[in-house]
């Protein structure tokens, strides 16, 4: 039963029309307060003290990561979120204004997640032939890709994806293990580094495919092992990530990510572009169980400045992604 004063905390929360945006797009994704502060054209002392209002009423809830807050729906309220978001859902549709609003904010976080994207494209097309020694500079690669092929090898790899391949390293280190490599990446200067890096390797053992992480472009259950190799600190969302590589798995199947644990170098958004400061072991895990996988223990290896954290799941058979793995896909298909 929910209690009275808390529904009353509730609707006093989204008696303002600058929280009621906020609690639409929070429908959609995870989202930093610099984003929502620029979506909505409005300071960012002033977007906070709305998302105060919002969290002390537990629509949402707050996530510090660096010098970045992050904000998302609150997790521990489902069924009452549910209840609000079909609520907002029947403003927008039966409520003109209230609809081009919430489109137009939809709009501009839409512009500021390209804008960041094409920094990130043009980062990478800037440095990939020197990709990998980047790398080598945050994380023990030989010792990081030995514990990872340790902690895949207890099964055979089948057909691997190799998501966000970059200059084709962790394809060309399991290309002999597996069936058949599909090596992805978005950049196509990336994939030419990685061409000629894997030409050495039969064309009918890897494949390299242009593609995006969030929109895979492979059937469903294609793949009995999918890695994400330092891929989803770039993402401003990770979990429709998770959730096209559970699509593509088959029932069994395995991931491996390979990431770095929460940090504080903030240098690394602007010399590196990374949109995540890592990610800790609960946020994994809950991104892993929403995307329809049997997370395993991680793995730590800390002899760099940074952690790299090794996590390995298994892609639970008959599971389907949770809603918060589908929002984005299915708000904009709304809109």
């Amino acid at each position: 039963m929910i209690p009275v004063m808390l529904i009353e905390d509730i609707f006093k929360a989204l008696g303002d029309p600058t929280r009621l945006r906020i609690a639409r797009l929070l429908g959609a994704m995870e989202l930093a307060v610099g984003e929502l502060a620029q979506v909505l054209g409005q300071s960012q002392p002033r977007v906070s003290r709305h998302v105060g209002i919002l969290c002390d009423a537990g629509l949402a809830e707050r996530r510090r990561e660096g010098s970045w807050v992050f904000l998302r729906q609150s997790e521990q309220r489902g069924a009452l979120i549910d209840a609000v978001q079909q609520l907002l859902g029947l403003a927008e549709h039966e409520e003109p204004g209230f609809a081009a609003l919430c489109e137009a904010d939809r709009r501009k976080l839409a512009a500021i997640r390209d804008a960041r994207e094409a920094a990130a494209e043009t980062y990478f097309a800037r440095h990939a032939g020197e990709w990998d020694d980047l790398r080598a500079l945050h994380s023990a690669d030989a010792e990081v890709e030995t514990r990872l092929a340790d902690a895949l090898g207890d099964a055979p790899l089948g057909h691997l994806l190799d998501i966000g391949t970059g200059t084709g390293r962790i394809a060309e280190l399991f290309a002999q293990a597996a069936e058949r490599v599909v090596a992805l990446d978005k950049n196509l200067e990336m994939l030419r580094v990685a061409r000629a890096k894997l030409q050495h390797l039969p064309a009918s053992s890897v494949e390299l495919v242009q593609g995006d992480f969030a929109d895979l472009p492979f059937a469903d259950a294609s793949f009995d092992t999918v890695i994400l190799h330092q891929v989803l600190h770039f993402a401003a969302d990770p979990a429709p990530a998770l959730a096209e590589a559970a699509r593509v798995l088959r029932g069994g199947g395995r991931i491996g990510i390979v990431d770095f644990a929460s940090h504080d170098h903030e240098e690394l958004r602007t010399r590196h572009q990374h949109v995540r400061l890592g990610f800790s072991d609960r946020q994994m895990a809950d991104m892993l169980k929403a995307a329809g996988f049997a997370a395993r223990p991680p793995q730590a290896l800390d002899g760099g400045k940074l952690v790299v954290k090794i996590w390995t799941a298994t892609r639970r058979p008959g599971a389907a992604p949770t809603p918060a793995s589908t929002k984005t896909t299915a708000l904009e298909s709304a809109t």
